[in-house]
């Protein structure tokens, strides 16, 4: 399996597992991604989510072979439908960020409520280079965070910047040393066992709402 699930009392992990290929995300994980997350929201004992990747990589982004075989055809493809997901996740979700993290892998990070990252993580956001637009509500979502200067530097000259600087954008919370960042995101995540979990997803709800509808209009425009 490419995506490993799994859960520990009250909190679950899904780990991009393709090593091999640097994490890179195929159809067919995005398949099973959407039934983890839906998975993740139906369990009521699950009050957070942490999303990592194998030793290595967060993730390189899209297959690029199996996206150009696969295109998305529509707002039912498995990519557009595990942005929904993403964008609509009404419990924390939580990234432990290590190694190489490249186009969804960064783009990801504006939907999460905390985001660790190792310090010595390269991200980046290379849509304009390989010719085509960023996604996820990526050109509304990186100006709110960072502003119009920073998510233009980053998304029309696509090159990579480092943890430090995704910090300072507002991307992620903490550069931490590698073997920090999956135990520091496990224990924010377990934090949430010992809240009201209806007082924590409206909470959630309540800081999203503003944005939530101009999010989801950017993700369908950029598609």
């Amino acid at each position: 399996m490419s995506i490993q699930y799994q859960r520990d009392a009250g909190v679950a992990t899904l780990t991009f597992d393709r090593p091999a290929r640097k994490n890179a995300l195929t159809i067919a994980m995005y398949e099973d991604l959407n039934r983890h997350f839906a998975e993740a929201a139906a369990d009521d004992g699950v009050h957070a989510l942490v999303l990592t990747g194998a030793p290595g990589a967060f993730t390189a982004g899209n297959d690029l072979k199996d996206f150009l075989d696969n295109p998305p055809s529509g707002p039912d493809a498995p990519v557009l439908r595990f942005m929904r997901a993403v964008a609509g996740f009404e419990k924390p979700l939580i990234a432990a960020v290590n190694g190489l993290a490249v186009g969804i892998g960064v783009t990801l990070l504006l939907h999460c409520d905390f985001a660790y990252v190792a310090e010595d993580a390269r991200l980046s956001l290379p849509f304009v280079n390989l010719g085509v637009v960023p996604e996820l509500g990526s050109t509304l979502l990186l100006p709110a965070i960072a502003g119009r200067v920073r998510a233009a530097e980053k998304l029309l000259l696509g090159r990579p910047f480092t943890a430090a600087e995704a910090v300072a954008m507002g991307i992620a919370n903490a550069a931490l040393p590698a073997d920090r960042v999956l135990p520091q995101a496990l224990e924010t995540a377990q934090a949430f066992d010992a809240l009201p979990p209806d007082a924590v997803r409206a909470t959630k709800r309540l800081l999203r709402e503003p944005l939530r509808a101009a999010t989801d209009e950017a993700i369908a425009r950029e598609a």
